[in-house]
C-alpha cells in the first residue's frame, strides 16, 4: 500500500466506501462521481501506478472480475450495455495514479459518450506499424 495514495485507502478500508465485493486482491465500489447509475471501480489492494506496473496475475484476475460483475450488474440494474475502461497516462485521461477499472452500465439516452473519433490511415501506414510491433 502506497502511504499518499487515496485508492489504496479505498481499497484497503482506510477510508469507507459503498463496496459491492471485497476478496483478498480487490475491493469493487460504486464510483462516488459516476458516469451512470452503478458505475463502480475495480481497485487492487496492492498498489500499481497502470497496467505497465500491475503483476501480469493480477491483470487477468481483474478482467475476469469485471466480466463477472458487469455481467451481474447487467441483468440486476437492467442496462442496455456496458463499457469496461482503463486509462493509463495523464494524456489518456488517467486522474488517480493507482491501477483500476471502470465498470460503466449503460443505459439508452444516458447522455454518455466514451470513445474515439476514428483516424483514417493509409494501407501502407498500417502495414508499417503492423512490421512495427509485430517485430
Amino acid at each position: 500500500m502506497k502511504d499518499d495514495c487515496i485508492f489504496c485507502k479505498l481499497a484497503n478500508g482506510i477510508i469507507p466506501t459503498n463496496s459491492l465485493y471485497e476478496d483478498e486482491k480487490f475491493k469493487v465500489i460504486l464510483d462516488a462521481n459516476p458516469a451512470t447509475k452503478g458505475h463502480a471501480l475495480i481497485l487492487p489492494k496492492e498498489h500499481a501506478d497502470n497496467i505497465y506496473d500491475l503483476p501480469d496475475d493480477t491483470a487477468a484476475e481483474a478482467f475476469v472480475l469485471a466480466k463477472k460483475l458487469s455481467a451481474k450488474m447487467r441483468d440486476r440494474l437492467h442496462a442496455d450495455g456496458f463499457n469496461i475502461v482503463q486509462n493509463n497516462g495523464e494524456v489518456a485521461g488517467q486522474t488517480v495514479f493507482h491501477f483500476h477499472l471502470h465498470l460503466i452500465p449503460r443505459y439508452a439516452d444516458d447522455g454518455q459518450v466514451i470513445g474515439w473519433k476514428p483516424g483514417k490511415p493509409s494501407a501502407e501506414e498500417l502495414q508499417k506499424t503492423a512490421a512495427l510491433l509485430s517485430e
